[in-house]
């Protein structure tokens, strides 16, 4: 048997997240079935880095499944791509160590949020950013984020909390800043909990849009209550950016 790693970017418009569910085509699923149609291994199984949400995309999700088949990868890299849809690809395939694993052995992931805050929406954003319609001041919202960076208890930003063993994580960067007209948020951890970046991204939008002052982001973590944060930012923002291991 061999452990092979795969770098895989999608678009999750489509799809009902990551994990497999009976109730929606899953990236998970739809890359499991591609794979088991060239190997006609009985059973394959992709362990992902991180169980990306519906409607959430991946430039860089890391996954790691254990196969039998004797095709070289750049054979297997270009069959599987061959079966996949449009809105998904493998972007490398490399042999790694049997004890590696995408999700344990993960010490960093980076996420990516995009807001197109133009007045008038652009209709070729629609899938891949938020669009409030207003104009939102990044320095402040830069600014009021570095109170996240550190250790701490991010329970403030966690939807349905608990849903770990610990709410603690460590944010190593957080920036925000202007491409034109979208505002680009990125957050770099060691982990993050169910809907972290989607609530970090929607109080600093209040901070943005001038309702809350910078320092509000500080009571909000010291607070830890979700119901002190902003809104959850929409999905379609946001991007699985890339996987750091060891």
């Amino acid at each position: 048997m061999r452990n092979l790693k795969l770098t895989v970017t999608y678009d999750g418009t489509d799809y009902g997240g990551w994990q497999t569910q009976a109730n929606a085509p899953t990236i998970q699923q739809t890359l499991e079935t591609a794979i088991q149609s060239i190997t006609c291994e009985p059973r394959v199984h992709c362990v992902g880095s991180g169980r990306t949400d519906a409607g959430v995309h991946a430039l860089g999700q890391v996954v790691n499944m254990f196969t039998s088949t004797r095709l070289d990868n750049a054979t297997l890299l270009k069959a599987i791509n061959a079966k996949l849809p449009d809105d998904i690809a493998v972007l490398s395939i490399d042999d790694v160590s049997h004890s590696f694993c995408a999700i344990k052995d993960a010490i960093r992931k980076r996420y990516r949020y995009v807001i197109n805050d133009r007045r008038v929406p652009d209709p070729f954003l629609r899938r891949t950013s938020w669009q409030p319609r207003q104009r939102l001041d990044e320095q402040a919202m830069h600014r009021a984020a570095q109170y996240l960076k550190g250790r701490h208890d991010f329970r403030s930003f966690e939807t349905n909390w608990p849903n770990r063993l610990s709410s603690i994580r460590t944010i190593f960067d957080i920036d925000v800043r202007r491409d034109e007209a979208t505002v680009i948020v990125e957050v770099e951890a060691d982990g993050f909990l169910y809907n972290m970046v989607r609530s970090i991204v929607g109080t600093l939008y209040q901070v943005g849009r001038g309702y809350w002052p910078e320092v509000k982001v500080k009571e909000v973590l010291e607070l830890m209550d979700r119901k002190e944060a902003g809104p959850t930012a929409p999905p379609q923002g946001l991007f699985m950016l890339h996987v750091t291991y060891a």
